[in-house]
């Protein structure tokens, strides 16, 4: 039987990394209370890797906002250390609402999460939970705070020598630029010293691949807040052209696997969205309404409304399902900007979108076929591994009970048949029905959710969709939304972190750079540059100034796959000195022997 997925605090099952890291927060904001004690604590959970806290440390004299410096941390984490060391018990005490007032009568930010206690639903971090909440608070040594646990036993158990504070970061409150800014430290904590070197050495890793430093260094990409606004992306052409090159080959997957292409507008009035649910299920996910001429539009969030539109266009016989409509679509999305991150968290944003509308009897292939090709499509791009999770129904929803229970058994047992490993997250899925979510592991072997599979029975009854069946009556299909990439920009913040930048070469922007050691050799250089690109390779010359090895460094640093050195030698021989970015050495070789090698490497889809 699949296994309920883990989701950090609300896994029922609390592992003694859990404990460890649960209890180092606490820890940590003992220590910075005792360096600032008018500090205002707000949250402090534990996280994957590691924990944080939330702290308001006021203003300067010159009404600035006081942050934390490297020298704090490195006195907070040596506190830490000493506090570790007096093995103070973790004692739990449960108590009432206005016992909590009066303890936290100083701590604005608690005492606003003791309302939501107070009042039911909600956890210590302000998080939804399900049913009644009891009032606890944990306290070690001076430290007393709101939370349910668990913790080690006493601070001894933490191990000392494998706790490590990363760094500060601004979080506004409840994750709203409207409320006030926070100063959060990261910090992170293993079970022996071994373990954190090598957590370092992967943060080390992830800090050399994250796409946004590769995005300006390899000029794939920018976003510009002050004139463009905020998780909005500027594709350059390099990166245009990497995200041309993907989905011209996931086009190319989708007309061979009978999908049929279409294109909708960006905005759509506002009965629409009211039709669709989208008004009251997701609104505050959605940008103000734009009116015009007297009526409201709204920027679209989703491409599926327009897509149900298409197939009202006209009567639908049985003999058309099933149908699959797909478009590369672009969405808005409103994110607040505290979460914002590079491609992985923007507002406005590119889906490889497709629906399937086919009768019932159909739908267990349809899922089958469209789980088959997202794992495939993934792996063109050299993902190899794959954790899929079957999300269930939320307790905000619709439609019946039943069609619930028949959804989400075809969903299983379609990842039976997948034959990859999967996991049951209860309570995930859409408000309008049950999903597939494909998750890829990176080279550093982090998960990222890419493709949705999500089943829905709710528009079709919205919209009335019909078809006309072999009886002659009317019946209702079934719809079938999915993404295989997800979002454009996802997935090449993904993509870029996890080859770092080295790309397969059939997706790298330039694949070739020509080399010329002297001026005297620019002519022959320009003629094998030319006859690459006849070849259909793209190239780049460098006809610099720069000495050689200059020029060779650059193009490494470009991280361009393939360098043809030419000098007098190679002039005169017709050939030309292979080497590449790795800095291995091929030799010299004619120019159809390397057009050969060059266009092997593409259909092989290598990184070299």
């Amino acid at each position: 039987m699949p296994k309920q997925k883990s989701n950090g605090k609300n896994n029922s099952q609390y592992d003694d990394l859990y404990k460890i890291r649960h209890s180092a927060a606490h820890v940590m904001a003992q220590a910075v209370l005792e360096r600032y004690p008018e500090a205002k604590i707000a949250i402090g959970p534990p996280i994957k890797d590691g924990f944080y806290y939330d702290f308001d440390l006021g203003r300067n004299p010159d009404g600035s906002p006081r942050t934390f410096t490297p020298e704090d941390l490195e006195a907070i984490e040596k506190r830490m250390r000493q506090i570790i060391a007096g093995k103070h018990r973790f004692i739990k005490r449960v108590i009432s609402a206005d016992e909590a007032r009066e303890l936290f009568k100083d701590q604005p930010y608690k005492l606003e999460l003791i309302e939501g206690l107070e009042k039911g639903g909600v956890d210590e971090y302000g998080e939804p939970v399900e049913g009644a909440v009891e009032i606890s608070t944990y306290r070690q040594d001076a430290f007393e705070d709101l939370c349910r646990g668990p913790h080690v036993e006493h601070t001894g158990q933490i191990p000392p020598d494998a706790v490590k504070l990363l760094h500060v970061a601004g979080a506004y409150w409840r994750g709203d630029e409207n409320r006030p800014m926070l100063q959060r430290i990261y910090g992170t904590a293993w079970k022996n010293k071994k373990q954190l070197k090598a957590y370092l050495n992967r943060l080390e890793e992830a800090r050399k691949r994250d796409h946004r430093r590769l995005g300006r260094e390899l000029d794939l990409f920018s976003t510009n807040h002050e004139m463009v606004g905020g998780g909005l992306i500027l594709w350059h052409p390099k990166g245009a052209l990497m995200r041309h090159l993907a989905e011209e080959h996931a086009k190319k997957m989708h007309l061979e696997g009978g999908y049929e292409f279409v294109y909708t507008p960006h905005i759509g009035r506002s009965v629409l969205w009211e039709t669709s649910g989208h008004l009251d299920f997701y609104k505050e996910n959605m940008y103000s309404p734009i009116e015009i001429e007297g009526q409201e539009y709204y920027l679209k969030p989703m491409n599926c409304p327009f897509h149900v539109q298409i197939y009202k266009s006209r009567v639908r016989s049985y003999r058309d399902l099933p149908i699959r409509f797909a478009e590369w679509g672009t969405v808005y999305r409103f994110e607040r900007s505290g979460v914002l991150h590079g491609l992985t968290r923007v507002r406005g944003f590119t889906q490889d979108d497709a629906h399937l509308f086919c009768a019932p009897e159909q739908m267990p292939e349809e899922i089958d076929r469209v789980l088959h090709f997202s794992i495939s499509l993934l792996q063109d791009f050299g993902f190899e591994r794959f954790q899929l999770y079957l999300s269930t129904r939320p307790e905000k929803r619709v439609g019946e009970e039943e069609k619930w229970d028949a959804a989400e058994t075809a969903l299983l047992e379609a990842l039976k048949r997948s034959g990859h490993p999967f996991d049951i997250n209860e309570g995930d899925g859409a408000f309008y029905g049950p999903k597939i979510d494909i998750y890829v592991e990176d080279a550093l072997e982090r998960p990222w959710q890419l493709s949705t599979i999500q089943f829905d029975f709710n528009l079709p009854e919205r919209f009335d969709l019909t078809y006309v069946g072999a009886d002659g009556a009317q019946h209702r299909p079934y719809m079938i939304h999915r993404a295989l990439m997800g979002s454009m920009e996802r997935f090449f913040g993904v993509l870029i972190e996890h080859f770092g930048g080295i790309f397969p070469v059939w997706i790298t922007p330039v694949q070739v750079a020509v080399i010329p050691i002297t001026h005297e050799q620019n002519d022959y250089a320009a003629g094998v540059a030319a006859r690459l690109r006849d070849a259909g390779l793209r190239v780049t010359m460098d006809d610099s100034n720069d000495r050689m090895n200059a020029k060779i460094r650059n193009a490494q640093l470009q991280k361009i796959p393939y360098m043809l050195v030419i000098g007098g030698r190679e002039v005169e021989q017709q050939t030309v000195n292979v080497r590449l970015r790795n800095g291995r050495r091929l030799g010299a070789m004619s120019v159809e022997e390397f057009i050969v090698l060059a266009r092997e490497a593409c259909e092989k889809r290598e990184v070299i």
